[in-house]
């Protein structure tokens, strides 16, 4: 339900989006008949039990899969480490380059794959591990094969790590979450109208998450506190290249949002805070 309430806050789509949207449906063959199909983000949400070739795409037509169906809008993977171990280490190009290549004997076909990644997974396999509410029944070996399941390379592309607390009744029962949602989407688009601005000279990226390393030396400069933050939480944690520039893109999407116009130390910090402790 969260995961798919999260679509409702996102920017809408543009009109070149929406062509796009609308070309990959009608090759898939799944493009409705009416228009306003293209007018929202896709939300693809395959089950567990998925194949490679229906999330990567493939088979004798070499057709896409649900990441090219949910390019533009959200791929949610439900119980993520139940997924078979091929289909979550595919994820890991197209997670990189926005796009994914299949190849079969007629010929290579290259599809978009720019989506946002919302998967899920328990503690545990009975999901109650260092919980206050219920007595976890795993042994500690269950525990460490079931977080094994997802690799620290993909664990590494995931931009930000949540733990999720359980929602209390009078929130869920409130009929004030659709006027809560709009007024994050406003955000989000009055966040998303500076990154077009900040990115309207270049060519390779319009939004944070797609800033090269050049990209972020040239466009989110650090103040000193900032970078000893960094610093010591890259040394730490023993954070990878690829998660030092995640968190300073992370940081500058923070300012974004606060519509402040400089990183702070208190955004550097945030941004920490989602990373993975393993």
């Amino acid at each position: 339900m969260l995961a798919q309430s999260f679509v409702s806050i996102l920017p809408r789509l543009s009109e070149k989006e929406m062509i796009e949207t609308a070309k990959i449906h009608s090759i898939a063959g799944e493009l409705e008949s009416s228009a306003a199909a293209t007018l929202t983000r896709p939300f693809r949400a395959p089950h567990h039990s998925a194949s490679h070739i229906a999330l990567i795409g493939g088979g004798k037509e070499a057709g896409p899969g649900e990441i090219t169906l949910a390019h533009n809008g959200v791929l949610f993977l439900d119980e993520f480490p139940e997924f078979q171990r091929n289909v979550i280490e595919a994820l890991r190009q197209p997670m990189e380059s926005g796009k994914v290549i299949v190849s079969r004997a007629a010929g290579s076909f290259n599809y978009p794959a720019r989506f946002i990644l919302v998967a899920t997974k328990n503690p545990c396999p009975c999901g109650w591990y260092r919980s206050d509410q219920r007595e976890c029944v795993c042994a500690m070996t269950q525990i460490i094969n079931y977080q094994k399941k997802i690799s620290g390379p993909i664990a590494d592309r995931i931009d930000i790590h949540i733990e999720a607390q359980k929602v209390d009744y009078e929130r869920l029962a409130s009929p004030d979450e659709e006027a809560r949602s709009m007024a994050i989407r406003k955000r989000v688009e009055r966040a998303r109208a500076s990154q077009e601005k900040r990115f309207q000279k270049e060519k390779s990226a319009h939004t944070n998450a797609r800033m090269s390393p050049r990209q972020i030396k040239a466009y989110c400069p650090l103040d000193k506190e900032s970078q000893q933050t960094l610093k010591n939480a890259v040394e730490s944690l023993k954070l990878s290249a690829r998660a030092y520039h995640k968190i300073i893109k992370i940081a500058r999407t923070i300012a974004d949002l606060e519509e402040s116009e400089n990183i702070g130390f208190n955004h550097i910090a945030e941004a920490i805070q989602y990373q993975p402790r393993g």
